[in-house]
């Protein structure tokens, strides 16, 4: 360890006014020296184009703005790997040395506000102890996700064994960086019915991908096209916080997508993709040819097939409205919740508060049983009974029953039969792949969409991303797979944008997802299907634990409750390519992890 971090005494500071006109001018030209995108219009046909009139969020670099320069520590105060927060004017820095080098960096995590300074450092990098997104040391850009922005880099210099740190006001206090985009140059641009890049899917994966293209310096036509009503936003917050409105959720603001000459079409569902002739149809008959094309149409719901199906008040959670209306229907009174997986218990955990009663029906033994395995699952159970959650296990519903229309009782096949004014249904997805299967896109059996390493298809110039693809992961000998979490979803986007810019990237992140219930976070790193031993170190009546999930001598995955950093630091582990074998964690030392950076 290090020694005291002190701050040296008297403490230099230097605040002034400076005005970086050269900065401003680097960022407000698109790649090709041009100005800024033109406006957007319809064309005539049932298409809704957002097209917002304001500037993008303030630039870094606005203007007039106050600097701050202080000398915030010795060079001896860190030693190599260490990270410290620092104070530093009007905000806070991370401080990180690494390889004799220090870097100052924005402190929180741009995705949720994480503290970095908990996160872990290793290879280069500071990966976000909560969601595992990881920064570079050296510029502050993201590496890989979840997330959208960077983190500021800030100045630093040595002088007489001091290290002085140089930053905006603005910059500390808007911890995050945009990165520089190109913008929309295409003379055509909101008129024309050809574009060069057509994104089916304005999830994590589809947004991804445009905002890379920008990033890249790509300066032609994107057009992104999706089911919803609403410009992209955080999915997996509507079973976490169903009152969120979609404002609240937006991944960026309307007039982001303008500003980048990024094109949304809403509600706009695609029938027919006609690779021959590149060309895409919608329902309204409205027509679409594209140069190159990603499919990120992301899943489907499943709903009950059991008598009564078709009474109100019964829901699938997919959009804000969704969510919404669950919540207004489930105040004071009594609600069910079909399925114990992610989204069905987080949707529970967020009712009790709101509802007179909340019912779990699972055909499992446990919840979480073929993910987290028994003892996890039942560990979690007992919290959720603590928190007044009856559950129904080991059965299914059987009939929805109604008074005057409207959901009053579920009937399981136990023959028990449950109150309900509402029933949130979370019993699993299937791909949104059914426009695709008269074209000449290979589909698997299961309606997914087989991919490379490079999120390519089988048609030449088509990519596909996001929950409904299967793809090889890499550290597990590439085995086919299909992961729909948030984070692979970025990532997968990313890939497919660098790979139409003939980058020839490949997909190789460590799968990340996270829940939370009752005010805990739940992590999980890795891919864990098959595991035949649970190794667990902690204690998991206090919910204070780790687990490491096995395939015979290897870790295959992670999760842990109350026990940050670890499954970061496991993931940073599988993500340098070193295998972590079962005997490494049965013993409960784990030096091997908390160890500095690899």
């Amino acid at each position: 360890m290090g020694g005291c971090f002190s701050k040296p005494k008297p403490v230099e500071l230097k605040i002034e006014v400076v005005l970086p006109e050269k900065e401003r001018g680097k960022e407000e030209l698109s790649a090709s020296g041009k100005g800024s995108p033109r406006a957007y219009q319809g064309n005539g046909t049932a298409r809704h184009f957002h097209t917002e009139e304001r500037l993008p969020a303030p630039h870094p670099y606005p203007g007039a703005q106050d600097c701050v320069e202080a000398a915030i520590c010795h060079v001896k105060d860190l030693e190599n790997g260490q990270m410290r927060e620092v104070e530093l004017g009007w905000g806070k820095v991370l401080l990180v040395k690494d390889n004799g080098e220090f870097h100052a960096l924005g402190h929180k995590c741009p995705h949720y506000g994480a503290p970095l300074v908990k996160g872990v450092l290793s290879r280069g990098r500071v990966r976000c102890p909560w969601h595992g997104a990881c920064f570079n040391i050296g510029t502050g850009d993201l590496e890989d996700f979840p997330g959208l922005d960077s983190l500021h880099k800030f100045q630093v210099k040595i002088e007489k064994e001091k290290v002085y740190v140089r930053a905006s006001k603005q910059a500390l206090q808007l911890q995050r960086r945009t990165k520089v985009m190109a913008k929309c140059i295409s003379p055509s641009a909101g008129h024309s019915s050809s574009t060069n890049v057509l994104i089916v899917g304005a999830g994590a994966a589809g947004l991804v991908c445009a905002e890379t293209l920008r990033q890249e310096g790509f300066s032609d036509r994107i057009v992104l096209c999706t089911l919803d009503r609403h410009l992209p936003y955080d999915r997996p917050k509507l079973s976490k916080s169903l009152d969120a409105q979609p404002e609240q959720l937006a991944l960026r603001p309307k007039e982001f997508f303008r500003a980048y000459g990024i094109e949304v079409l809403t509600e706009a569902q695609v029938v027919t993709v006609d690779v021959r002739n590149k060309k895409v149809v919608f329902k309204d008959g409205f027509k679409l040819e594209y140069s190159k094309l990603l499919l990120a149409p992301g899943s489907s719901p499943k709903m009950l097939s059991c008598k009564g199906k078709e009474v109100e008040n019964v829901f699938t959670i997919r959009t804000p409205e969704d969510a919404n209306r669950v919540v207004r229907l489930a105040r004071g009174r009594n609600a069910v919740v079909v399925g114990a997986g992610f989204l069905g218990m987080e949707v529970a955990a967020y009712l009790t508060e709101k509802a007179h009663s909340v019912s779990v029906v699972e055909l499992e033994e446990t919840p979480f049983r073929r993910f987290l395995g028994e003892r996890v699952g039942r560990a979690l159970m007992k919290m959720f009974e603590n928190n007044r959650v009856k559950f129904y296990m080991q059965t299914e519903v059987s009939e929805l029953r109604a008074q005057e229309g409207k959901l009053k009782e579920v009937v399981l096949k136990s023959s028990k039969v449950v109150r309900a004014d509402v029933c949130v249904v979370g019993i699993g997805a299937v791909p949104a792949t059914g426009f695709l299967r008269q074209s000449s896109i290979n589909l698997d059996s299961r309606g997914f969409i087989p991919v490379n390493k490079m999120m390519q298809t089988n048609v030449p110039g088509v990519f596909a991303a996001g929950d409904a693809v299967t793809f090889p992961l890499t550290w597990r000998n590439n085995r086919k797979v299909n992961i729909p979490h948030w984070q692979m979803a970025h990532a997968q986007g990313r890939v497919a944008a660098q790979n139409m810019l003939a980058q020839e990237a490949e997909i190789s992140t460590v799968p990340y997802l996270w829940t939370a219930m009752f005010g805990k976070s739940l992590r999980y790193a890795g891919y864990g299907e098959g595991f035949d031993d649970v190794i667990i170190q902690g204690d998991l009546e206090e919910l204070k634990f780790v687990a490491f999930y096995t395939k015979g001598d290897e870790v295959i995955a992670v999760a842990s409750m109350n026990y940050d950093p670890i499954v970061s630091k496991v993931a940073e582990v599988l993500a340098s390519g070193r295998a972590i074998r079962k005997r490494e964690v049965e013993t409960g030392d784990m030096s091997w992890l908390t160890g500095k950076g690899s």
